[in-house]
Formats: C-alpha cells, sequence, structure tokens
C-alpha cells in the first residue's frame, strides 16, 4: 500500500485520535524515558503527528519548540485546531527533508506504514535529521526477520511494515546513532516494539 492510499484511509477515521475515547496516554510513559536521554530542551519533530496532539504537548510541556508531520489532511487539520501556535508539515516523510536538524524526534506508530523497501532509507533520513546527541524514539514490529501485513482498523486497511531487529540495530549504528533502549512495550500479546536511539558525534564511538 503506498503512503498516499495509508493517508487516504486516516483520513476517514481522524476523528478517532482527536476524541474522547482515544487513550491519551498511549506512549507518553514511553517519550518520558527517551527525554531522560536529553540534556536540554531544544527543537522537536513529531512524525507521523495525527490529531490527538499529545505528545505534542508532552514536548511543549518539556519546553521544546515542536513541529509536526503528517501526510492526512484530516489529520493535519484536526492537530492544527488543537495546536494553531505549531508548523505542522503536509507531507510524505520518504520524500520530505528536514528543512533543519532535530534535538527530539518522535516516530511513534508512524513510519511502519512506509512500504517496507523504503524503511531504511527512510530510517536513514531521520537519524540524519538529528543533531549530535539528539534522541529518537519510533515503533516497529518486533519480528526477528522483515515482514509486512494489511489488516482492518476503524474499518480502514492499514498496512504495516517491519524490517526485524536485527536490521533496525544494524541500520542505526550504520547512521551514526546507538540504541539506549528496546523494549516489547505490549507483550503479551502485541510484538508492538519501540527503540530510543541517539545520534553519537562524528568520528569514532565514545569510550
Amino acid at each position: 500500500m503506498e503512503p498516499r492510499e495509508t493517508a487516504s484511509n486516516y483520513d476517514k477515521i481522524a476523528y478517532h485520535w482527536a476524541g474522547s475515547s482515544f487513550n491519551r496516554v498511549n506512549g507518553i510513559a514511553q517519550h518520558e524515558r527517551a527525554l531522560k536521554f536529553i540534556t536540554a530542551p531544544g527543537t522537536a519533530l513529531d512524525i507521523g503527528c495525527g490529531s490527538s496532539g499529545r505528545l505534542i504537548d508532552l514536548l511543549i510541556a518539556h519546553q521544546f519548540a515542536v513541529e509536526g508531520l503528517d501526510l492526512s489532511p484530516e489529520m493535519l487539520a484536526l492537530a492544527k485546531k488543537r495546536h494553531p501556535s505549531v508548523i505542522f508539515h503536509h507531507a510524505d516523510i520518504c520524500t520530505w527533508e528536514a528543512p533543519r536538524r532535530y534535538d527530539f524526534i518522535s516516530a511513534w506508530d508512524s513510519i511502519w506504514h512506509v512500504p517496507l523497501a523504503g524503511q531504511r532509507a527512510v530510517l536513514e533520513k531521520i537519524c540524519g535529521a538529528l543533531q549530535t546527541d539528539g534522541v529518537l524514539i519510533f515503533t516497529s514490529g518486533g519480528l526477528d526477520g522483515p515482514g509486512e501485513v494489511t489488516n482492518p482498523c476503524l474499518g480502514q486497511p492499514l498496512y504495516t511494515a517491519a524490517p526485524g531487529i536485527p536490521a533496525l540495530l544494524r541500520w542505526v549504528e550504520e547512521f551514526g546513532c546507538v540504541c539506549r533502549h528496546l523494549e516489547y512495550d505490549q507483550f503479551p500479546p502485541e510484538m508492538h516494539l519501540y527503540l530510543i536511539v541517539q545520534k553519537l558525534p562524528d568520528g569514532p564511538a565514545r569510550a
């Protein structure tokens, strides 16, 4: 499934994440853990920000200057209503070029919608958009090898893919970062995985 098709399907259900029935603590504890690796607030980017605004609220509370990115127009319309002063980018992360480097990037339950063949390039791009010592938190499927599936969500088909944990760890190192934390945070029954990675200075790894 191509990203624009995924975005179109999200348009039809964008209300869910902005509504009172959505669990707004989803992912918050994990982000609080990631933020402990930041020495001082700076700039932050929420990739696949969606319509809930909960992660943007958290980052603002931690005194970050936050930007959001999403390919779903309906998601962004709701996000802008909640945070009219935040800069939002209507873009596909597969083709978007970051205008600056960020101290903190979240890609929570978002880049796993990128077609499997494009996930390496997207992760490389995101790691490249980190400042030195910047932190990225992102989710993936907790698989040992590559896999992809399309499942219904609120009546809409949504595609997700995962390259597998060995590939993710290898790529993180190749892209100049180190994994600070890896956890199955919904196991069992879900194979939901999140990683916290940090950008290393250029040159040899630190002792």
